[in-house]
């Protein structure tokens, strides 16, 4: 009999995520839409105490989804996600099930890699990120304005293709749930 703890990896009954599962995919999505959203909107403004103010929320909102994606993730890994129904499973080609993984595998890279590209681009332009106006980061890169030129370009990219993941990942979940009618949707859907 060994004595060694297992990490629990059974699937949620009926086909559905469990409630964290539920909660962390919901906040990360409503975090990430406000996120672009104010990138995109800082983008155009001129410097100004608005701007900077922006920015700062920018850099807590991107360390914060970091955090979030790695709980997530983590937890991802210790909890299997449910089995699809037959319904689902059957009207689903293998092209679609590939594609399928192939989406969430590169959104799962890109919810780590925007910020972590994002606090690079702070710190090799020498702007220290203070989570929140509390917590001081320490900084990934040391101060090269010709290194942050480079990344900045890299996390703009990095954002337009998440952003386009998760137009995909919609539109799957939209044909799934009004074309296929499989009840696929309710696996992720909160409250059941």
């Amino acid at each position: 009999m060994s004595s060694t703890p297992s990490v629990t990896r059974s699937p949620t009954p009926h086909g559905r995520f469990n409630s964290v599962a539920i909660g962390l995919h919901w906040l990360l999505a409503l975090a990430l839409v406000a996120v672009f959203g104010v990138g995109l909107y800082m983008n155009g403004l001129p410097f100004s105490p608005q701007k900077l103010k922006l920015i700062n929320w920018h850099k807590w909102a991107g360390i914060t989804i970091l955090l979030l994606s790695v709980l997530r993730l983590l937890w991802r890994w210790t909890h299997r996600p449910p089995p699809l129904s037959p319904r689902a499973e059957a009207a689903m080609p293998g092209w679609q099930r590939w594609a399928h993984h192939a989406v969430q595998a590169l959104m799962y890279v890109l919810f780590l890699a925007v910020p972590l590209l994002g606090w690079a681009y702070s710190s090799a332009a020498g702007f220290p990120i203070v989570w929140f106006g509390v917590m001081p980061l320490p900084d990934l890169l040391p101060v090269d304005k010709a290194l942050a030129d480079t990344i900045k370009p890299w996390h703009g990219w990095a954002a337009f293709t998440l952003a386009a993941l998760v137009v995909v990942h919609v539109a799957a979940v939209v044909k799934h749930q009004w074309i296929d009618r499989d009840g696929l949707m309710s696996r992720m859907w909160p409250g059941g």
